[in-house]
């Protein structure tokens, strides 16, 4: 089993392990129990988890309280969800002796963290990933929160985890197209910080999209060490954190203007080539790193244009309620070179024209 640990300077207490191999969801319930002996147990999952049968892996012969979330996905990432939890865990005469374990995507993560954060003035949570997306990012790092009806993450907490378990095996469920948009993800950590990881995928796709044990590992381990070293400089976004938002701006307009219909990462894949067409603008990128993005998103499959339908006039109105704008206009994290990101006056994320994004947004809508 591979091991990572995250410090968290700011916060000592909130130091934690994430924990990474083949085949451990079995083993996950009596570690917590052990881990944890005088906290009550609530577990919050959703219904394809459940289906999967990766509830019942967890478990074993253990009935704690559960929650399960249905219908599973962003469409169930409100604050009313939040509410049923925590009505929930009342209803089952819970309090702060409780820790509450989160199985599942980015969704349950998120969800289940702000609860978390919430209940009680606050619980412990444990991640336990089950997607390409949550393994690769949203269980780590503390990030927690739900969409509006306006705008993604719009109500939040930074909470970070107790610990994380990361069972590669659990991705052998997910349906080829879930899998592959999780893995723009772990392509925008290379594109950021590692050009050497971003080789790593250029030539071992065919390894990746076979699902092989030892690839997810690597992938796993490399992802939690980058955002891990993110998030210990800068666990609740002052500056350097902000590199992980990179793609994520227009690609977080593109996900919510399409009702979701896009998934997170197959937005943030146009997003990262809305941000390299700005780059470009800007004269920030070299000629053949577009080409070289473009290809190996192609490869997982990812969109590279602006779906049919959305109109720029929506991404711009969404961009304006970005929870990270100023003055009703978002910052943007740019390249500088693969594998490094555009750093200036010690700022990560900057302001762009809205004339050279409107353009951006020209080209990828045709």
């Amino acid at each position: 089993m591979l091991e990572l640990r995250i410090n968290i300077p700011q916060v000592p207490a909130a130091a934690y392990n994430i924990y990474i191999a083949s085949g451990i969801l079995d083993s996950v319930w009596s570690r917590l129990e052990a881990d944890y002996p005088r906290l009550k147990k609530f577990v919050v999952t959703d219904a394809g988890v459940a289906a999967a049968g990766h509830l019942r892996r967890l478990l074993g012969d253990a009935s704690p309280s559960t929650c399960i979330i249905d219908p599973p996905g962003e469409t169930s990432k409100h604050i009313g969800t939040v509410t049923a939890i925590i009505e929930a865990m009342e209803k089952a005469f819970l309090g702060r002796d409780t820790l509450i374990v989160a199985l599942g995507g980015g969704t349950v993560g998120d969800v289940a963290g702000f609860a978390a954060a919430i209940f009680k003035r606050g619980v412990p949570v444990v991640q336990i990933p089950t997607t390409t997306v949550a393994q690769a990012d949203s269980s780590v790092g503390g990030k927690t929160g739900v969409d509006s009806t306006i705008s993604k993450n719009a109500f939040g907490a930074f909470w970070q985890p107790a610990a994380v378990y990361i069972d590669v095996q659990t991705l052998a469920t997910l349906d080829d197209r879930q899998y592959r948009a999780g893995l723009v993800e772990s392509v925008k950590h290379a594109l950021i910080a590692d050009s050497e990881y971003f080789d790593w995928f250029e030539t071992h796709m065919p390894a990746v999209l076979a699902r092989d044990p030892a690839a997810l590992e690597h992938i796993a381990l490399k992802n939690c060490r980058i955002k891990g070293d993110v998030v210990e400089e800068d666990p609740t976004e002052k500056n350097r954190r902000r590199v992980l938002n990179f793609g994520h701006t227009i690609g977080h307009a593109v996900e919510a203007a399409s009702g979701f219909q896009l998934l997170h990462g197959e937005a943030v894949g146009v997003g990262i080539v809305a941000a390299e067409i700005i780059a470009d603008k800007l004269g920030l990128a070299a000629p053949e790193r577009l080409p070289r993005i473009k290809n190996l998103l192609a490869a997982l499959s990812i969109p590279l244009k602006i779906p049919a339908g959305l109109q720029k006039e929506n991404l711009v109105d969404i961009m304006k309620r970005d929870k990270k704008a100023v003055d009703q206009w978002p910052r943007f994290v740019l390249l500088d070179d693969v594998g490094r990101v555009f750093c200036k006056d010690g700022r990560w994320a900057h302001e762009v024209d809205p004339r050279t994004v409107d353009e951006a947004l020209d080209r990828l809508c045709r």
